[in-house]
Order: structure tokens, then sequence, then C-alpha cells
């Protein structure tokens, strides 16, 4: 739990600033790195992954819907009414939580790697 906070620090800020050059996939890479790097508990590295890029992606999303007064996320909330119910902030838990999940699983990974090694 100790390595809690840094790893979802170093997961939130070097792929805030590797995303904005490189595709939607370096989240992954970077808690794989993250994962492998720190050491914790293999349910503390799932959770500072999902909560990293959790944070990063709707947050963004919300940031970048804010700059047309969220017209385009309203009409794909519209679109995707069976999951969103029409609600424009149910789609930025939605994005969210794939990219959440897309972390966590990268930690996860390199935890357990980092753990398969030695």
């Amino acid at each position: 739990m100790k390595n809690f906070l840094p790893a979802f620090l170093l997961i939130l800020i070097v792929s805030y600033a590797l995303q904005l050059f490189l595709p939607w996939w370096i989240v992954a890479l970077v808690a794989l790195l993250a994962g492998f790097a720190l050491k914790q508990k293999a349910w503390a590295a799932f959770v500072a992954g999902f909560a990293a890029v959790f944070v990063l992606w709707g947050a963004y999303a919300f940031i970048l819907s804010s700059a047309n007064n969220h017209l385009l996320a309203d009409k794909i909330a519209e679109l995707m009414k069976p999951l969103t119910g029409g609600n424009r902030n149910a789609l930025f838990i939605i994005t969210g939580t794939l990219g959440g999940l897309v972390g966590g699983l990268g930690c996860l990974t390199g935890n357990i790697a980092a753990k398969l090694k030695g």
C-alpha cells in the first residue's frame, strides 16, 4: 500500500505527457512499467492503474467536451441511450472506466511479471 500513491501519480503524469504524442494504448505500457518497477500487492497495483487512467481519461474527456459546450457529448450520449440513458456524464464515466481497465490490467500485468522474475 505504500507504493500506491507513487504508482498512481507516475501513471497519471507520464500517461498524460505521452498521450499528447503517442497512441491511446501508451497508457497500458506506462502502467505495465509502473507495476513492474513499484512493488505492491496485486490488487493495489490494479487499483492504482485503474484509478490513474480513469481520472486521466474521464477528466480529459470532460475538458475536451467543455470546449464546445458539450454539444458532441450530448449527441453521442443520445446515440448510446441504452448505456448512458442520454446523460453525458455517464459517457464520461464509461470513457474513464474503459481507460481504467486498460491501465489497471497493464499495471497488474507488470506487477505479476515482476513477481515471476524473482
